[in-house]
């Protein structure tokens, strides 16, 4: 028996045509399995990066100075690092932009991934607007700000 016009046997239309089936199969299937990969993968935090994040966050910037709460003494609660505080400092002429609160920062940084990426490369806040004094306008590298995210997410969050 042939098809049609063409006098091309049966069975090996029949195997031409199942091979092509499982090549789409397969083809599309590891399309499909690279495709949700790429929206799983989620970055590991290295200790190398945990670390180098600590030094900036701790030693650089000196976060825990605004964003970590006092002890009556007057000391950082490290029972509480990065918790969010009161801003421990006012301006030197009246400004109605203060800030009173430090956000917290540890554990559950106040904003995506992303929004703290930019915050820290070009001191811009995620509603466009400049950050406000007395946060420091960081522009760091990518890397530096991806290791402080790292760190900060690497806390656990103070109550």
């Amino acid at each position: 028996m042939s098809f049609l016009r063409w006098n091309i046997p049966s069975r090996y239309l029949v195997t031409a045509l199942s091979t092509a089936a499982v090549v789409l199969v397969l083809m599309a299937g590891s399309r499909f399995t690279a495709a949700q990969g790429a929206r799983t993968v989620v970055p590991v935090r290295d200790a190398t990066q945990v670390a180098r994040g600590k030094y900036i966050v701790e030693d650089v910037a000196v976060c825990g100075n605004c964003h970590t709460p006092r002890k009556p003494d007057g000391e950082l609660d490290r029972s509480r690092w990065l918790g969010g505080a009161p801003v421990p400092y006012l301006p030197a002429r009246p400004d109605k932009d203060w800030p009173i609160m430090a956000p917290r920062l540890g554990g559950l940084p106040p904003t995506s991934d992303a929004g703290m990426i930019t915050l820290l490369t070009t001191a811009i806040w995620i509603n466009g607007s400049p950050l406000r004094d007395p946060m420091p306008h960081f522009h760091m590298t990518r890397s530096d700000a991806e290791a402080v995210l790292a760190y900060l997410k690497s806390l656990t969050p103070s109550q």
